[in-house]
């Protein structure tokens, strides 16, 4: 019985230390754009990287806005004291971040001036990297914002400079639009992908605030009306020659809600004019039962979503069963991991960040 025992805690012990070497190569990426008071609330012991939404660009440099945000900057280098292996980055941009980034990084000068910056920025605060979300190189972002043919090579041309300021041991990602107008024509996939970690493939707002008809937003799968989502944006990344350990899939801690949308197929693929989000956290007490909402589930894309016939209310949102699922997907198929935006849209208690973890380990269990 003891030998047995023995052999038990021992089987035990290597299983809990292989497991923990796999888990660590899958990335799990959280933008946090919250307040510093709260950063800490979440498990962050689940993370492998946080990064701060969002710097911005001050003439050629990069520049944090104002002292809340250095004090959330601080607040997230601190959560190294209960994850010691955490990676905090600081991004550039946003959607509506990025106004004079084509401008700036069309010049020699301009890019340097801008590593240099994103160096002493790091330095300061001790920081483990760049992150870029330049909402869109080439084609049309964010409504009056800059943008031309060249920004595509200017944004090779970037990141190579930012690698050779920055050096090897800095981490350089950036984000990237989930959907095929971006990935033909914003990126030059196989200069940059040498130069940077990973990509964080913005896999959620697939349909965005603009369409006129509702949709998916975080679309696993493509149905036989709407062909962007996750799996095709991976599958053409990977058609690029992307590195599939580079690729991580982004997921949705919010759902996208449009009014006046009519009944037929409970809202899905209507006519309708998009009016906001909402937070996962206020999932229960905005989109509830006894307020009218009755929740659905596409089989074909495996994504959720809701319908108040009352109010003419439609939400697309990522849950926790889709969350799962993205999150087996991105394990099944050999990717980097998964991200979210973000983390402050989570639940302190049993929110979304936990079934991220719950399924890696699940899975890792049962290899």
């Amino acid at each position: 019985m003891g030998l047995k025992i023995f052999l038990s805690f021992a089987v035990f012990l290597f299983t809990g230390t292989n497991i923990s070497a796999q888990s660590k190569k899958f990335r799990v990426v959280a933008y946090y754009g919250g307040r510093a008071t709260m950063v800490d609330s979440f498990p962050i012991e689940k993370l492998t990287h946080i990064i701060f939404s969002f710097a911005h660009l001050k003439g050629n440099e990069l520049h944090i806005n104002n002292a809340r945000d250095t004090e959330t900057i601080q607040a997230m280098i601190k959560l190294k004291t209960r994850n010691p292996e955490l990676k905090i980055l600081i991004s550039l941009g946003g959607w509506s971040g990025c106004a004079t980034c084509s401008d700036v990084f069309s010049s020699k000068t301009g890019r340097k001036d801008f590593a240099r910056s994103a160096r002493q920025l790091c330095k300061y605060f001790r920081a483990d990297g760049i992150d870029l979300d330049w909402e869109y190189p080439a084609i049309v972002g964010f409504p009056g914002h800059k943008y031309q043919p060249s920004d595509k090579e200017n944004f090779t041309k970037l990141v190579k400079e930012l690698r050779k300021t920055l050096g090897k041991k800095q981490e350089i990602t950036f984000a990237a639009g989930g959907f095929k107008q971006y990935i033909d024509s914003s990126v030059e996939w196989k200069k940059v992908m040498k130069k940077i970690n990973f990509v964080n493939l913005m896999s959620y707002d697939l349909i965005n605030g603009y369409a006129s008809e509702t949709g998916n937003h975080t679309a696993l799968y493509s149905t036989p009306q709407q062909f962007e989502s996750t799996d095709h944006a991976v599958n053409r990344l990977i058609n690029l020659k992307v590195p599939k350990n580079k690729i991580v899939i982004g997921a949705a801690f919010y759902g996208k809600v449009w009014e006046n949308v009519t009944d037929t197929a409970n809202g899905l693929y209507q006519n309708g004019k998009y009016i906001g989000n909402i937070m996962f956290r206020n999932f229960d007490t905005q989109m509830s039962a006894d307020s009218g909402f009755v929740s659905h589930w596409d089989s074909v894309a495996k994504a959720p979503y809701s319908y108040n016939a009352e109010k003419k209310l439609f939400v697309t949102y990522d849950d926790k069963k889709s969350i799962a699922l993205k999150t087996k997907y991105a394990i099944e198929h050999g990717l980097g991991g998964i991200m979210f935006w973000e983390l402050a849209y989570d639940a302190s208690n049993d929110g979304l960040l936990d079934v991220i973890d719950v399924t890696i380990k699940n899975f890792l269990l049962q290899k």
